[in-house]
């Protein structure tokens, strides 16, 4: 046993550390979307972001989702994790299936560590849809707010024995608990927030293209890698059939997306286009999350071809209803967070990895299985949108949420941190030098 525990925790820290790498491949993608004078505004979010969620699920987020309590929300250690390991064991518990072949050996900060690398990609996820906009303080205050109020309660309904796990709602690694969660809130910040200046104009939709695609790029392989940690790892034991299942379902479902992103863009835009080729693949890596250890091999690659068109379609929808999302984050996180949350209700098969869940539609499971993945789709759209609208527009009323029109011309990169990430080209001297002296 003391092997098994040493396997085990091993595996949780190392994908833990995987999907920590992910916080790089969202820097790199986001800013790679963005434009020059944003570069500086976007790697600081993306750098703070997962401090402040370090902080914030300590602090409660933690206890709030794992903490014993009722079925909406934890109630005892809540604070920095304190009083008894009330989270579920490993592996199979952590999707609300308790068996035999669960194990408790997992120290709690192992436990703890994995799940706070989710909370951080969830909260990451807002940065890119409110880009180019936002002002700074009041994105790391809303940081706080998600990953110690929102996330957790969804998570705690989900992967805590709540409410949608005890209706049979199965979330393997995280469609709805990150993708969606972190979906519904952008989307509510945007629509508060506003499109960018000079997007849509006398009626048309003005493209603003990215300043470095192959940052983009670079940025999706480092996801598409980090992947391999965040639905693999949900396994939160060493068990060599499920994790190589479900390695194979998510690069296999990514690759299908990249193939189809690519065909319906080229369709519909008259060309391959590289930024949907590249929201393709994080399409299909977000719709198969969900279900990854429940489909076989070959339902995976359906799933991601229909994630690949469903992101075109998305981001082309989302133009057109003006909802100015830069990177495209909407249609990968909430459009194929929700699809992926579904896909378990029409793909599953029972007992693919050794888990229980109930056939999908497609296996004759009927409709029970897809009516609880409804629920908890639904009851999440609601719970995070209106919290996150009430923040946000708390925020508003207070701090402010947007940097004023000249700022926003100019650059966030001067306006709000005296800097730039290419100050050779845009002929400008940072504000403060390395060593913190004032220039000029």
């Amino acid at each position: 046993m003391e092997l098994k525990v040493a396997l085990d925790t091993m595996w949780v820290l190392v994908t833990a550390m995987l999907v920590f790498f992910m916080n790089l491949g969202f820097a790199m993608v986001e800013a790679g979307f963005a434009r020059m004078k944003n570069c500086v505004n976007i790697l600081s979010k993306n750098f703070i972001v997962f401090a402040v969620s370090s902080l914030g699920f300590l602090a409660l987020g933690w206890g709030l989702m794992f903490g014993d309590g009722n079925a909406f929300v934890g109630l005892k250690g809540l604070f920095f994790a304190g009083g008894l390991d009330n989270s579920p064991a490993t592996g199979l518990a952590y999707q609300g299936v308790y068996s035999a072949i669960s194990w408790t050996g997992v120290p709690l900060w192992a436990k703890f560590f994995f799940q706070l690398v989710f909370c951080g990609t969830a909260a990451t996820i807002v940065s890119g849809v409110v880009a180019e906009r936002i002002k700074y303080k009041s994105f790391i205050f809303f940081t706080f707010i998600m990953t110690m109020f929102i996330y957790p309660v969804i998570g705690h309904w989900i992967w805590g024995g709540g409410w949608l796990a005890q209706k049979g709602m199965f979330d393997f690694a995280g469609s709805t608990v990150v993708h969606s969660v972190g979906g519904w809130a952008a989307l509510s910040g945007v629509l508060i927030l506003g499109p960018r200046f000079g997007k849509y104009h006398n009626g048309n939709i003005n493209p603003i293209p990215g300043h470095n695609l192959s940052l983009a790029t670079l940025g999706t392989f480092v996801l598409w890698f980090g992947w391999f940690g965040f639905n693999p790892g949900s396994t939160m034991a060493a068990d060599p059939l499920a994790i190589s299942h479900i390695a194979v379902t998510t690069n296999t479902a990514a690759a299908a997306a990249v193939m189809s992103s690519t065909i319906i863009s080229w369709m519909l835009l008259g060309k391959p286009d590289l930024g949907m080729t590249l929201n393709g693949c994080l399409a299909g890596l977000v719709a198969i999350t969900a279900p990854c250890a429940f489909v076989s091999v070959g339902s995976s690659i359906l799933i991601g071809l229909i994630a690949g068109i469903l992101v075109v379609l998305a981001v082309i929808g989302f133009d057109r209803i003006r909802i100015d999302d830069p990177v495209g984050a909407l249609s990968v996180h909430l459009v194929n967070g929700i699809f992926g949350t579904l896909c378990i209700g029409i793909f599953a098969q029972d007992k693919i990895t050794g888990v229980a869940t109930g056939n999908g539609l497609l296996f004759g499971g009927g409709t029970k299985l897809l009516l609880a993945q409804f629920t908890g789709v639904v009851s999440t759209a609601a719970y995070t949108f209106i919290v996150s609208l009430l923040t946000w527009a708390v925020l508003k009323a207070t701090l402010g949420i947007r940097v004023s029109l000249q700022e926003e011309i100019e650059g966030l990169d001067i306006g709000e941190h005296g800097n730039s990430a290419y100050p050779e080209f845009l002929g400008r001297k940072p504000a403060y030098s390395f060593l913190g002296t004032k220039n000029g």
